[in-house]
């Protein structure tokens, strides 16, 4: 390359350096003084006749809603089910039937929770409780009972005949009449209003307060929980305790907190409705009724062990 051609690139290459920033400087003062020209044309704007610009308030005569008669060539409801209705051929329900729902029909269930055999020392007798009702899923006849057996004889009972109605999906209400029968004791009657349900945690709970004759009221509390070890093995604790409003001499009952329990029991559920069980159970008597206890020459406090069957059907 001789010496003339070299000037002549670079002279080429200092041109183009100097013309590349003017055309920049040109291009981009184009785009500023645009604003100043004549504005390109504009995209027509959506028809907005169907709005009240004055009111902000859309004018729905306009528009075309959905609804009204199906078209012509819509498939036939009934094409796929033989030419069967509920209104006619032989599935029809006649005018005076209709479709039940599970929550109207009446059911029952018999749960004994507990029948066993129990011995404490020397002494020996058996022990029940459980309930019985019918009904449908809101409301339903309850009767529940439990007692003490000793000498082939009733020692103590109670029966309560109930209304529950369910106010949630885990709580009753239970509104009754109960009966206590003791051996050598006068009977009683109380008016019963409780609440029985699944508390949070799973704990199986049961409050009833009692009102009877001459100002006589109670309260009975009684809480479980089913601990399973295994699918099949579970254990139960079991808490009960009784209040006494007014002292009852004839019953052996005092005022305020009078008698309770706490056990322990271990089920295997051999089926759901047949769980044979032992267990321990400590029980008590309290204050003015364990003075009554003692006076009669039994203990305030023994530790009883427990052998039974927990059924259902």
């Amino acid at each position: 390359m001789n010496k003339r051609t070299k000037k002549h690139i670079l002279a080429l290459a200092m041109a183009t350096l100097g013309i590349t920033p003017s055309m920049a400087f040109a291009q981009a003062h184009d785009a500023h003084t645009g604003h100043t020209s004549t504005p390109a044309a504009v995209a027509p704007a959506h028809d907005m006749g169907a709005v009240d610009k004055g009111s902000g308030e859309m004018d729905h005569g306009a528009m075309q809603m959905q609804g009204g008669s199906a078209p012509p060539d819509a498939r036939d409801p009934d094409a796929y089910s033989g030419g069967y209705t509920l209104d006619s051929g032989k599935y029809s329900l006649g005018p005076a039937q209709r479709l039940r729902m599970s929550d109207e029909h009446n059911f029952g269930s018999v749960w004994f929770d507990r029948l066993e055999y129990v011995k404490s020392g020397s002494n020996e007798g058996l022990a029940y409780e459980g309930q019985a009702w019918y009904g449908g899923t809101y409301n339903r006849a309850v009767l529940k009972a439990e007692g003490e057996v000793a000498n082939s004889k009733l020692q103590d009972s109670q029966t309560e005949l109930l209304w529950g109605h369910a106010i949630s999906t885990f709580w009753d209400t239970q509104l009754g009449i109960r009966f206590d029968h003791g051996q050598g004791a006068p009977n009683r009657k109380w008016l019963a209003l409780g609440v029985q349900g699944l508390a949070p945690y799973w704990f199986d709970i049961d409050a009833t307060a009692y009102v009877g004759p001459s100002g006589r009221t109670a309260l009975s509390l009684s809480a479980e929980y089913d601990l399973l070890i295994t699918q099949k093995l579970v254990l139960q604790p079991r808490v009960e305790v009784n209040f006494y409003g007014k002292r009852d001499e004839a019953r052996q009952i005092g005022s305020g907190l009078s008698d309770g329990t706490a056990s322990l029991r271990l089920k295997y559920e051999v089926t759901r409705q047949f769980v044979p069980y032992i267990g321990v159970e400590w029980a008590g008597k309290f204050g003015q009724t364990a003075n009554f206890a003692r006076d009669a020459g039994e203990r305030a406090h023994e530790t009883r062990f427990v052998a039974g069957l927990s059924f259902r059907f």
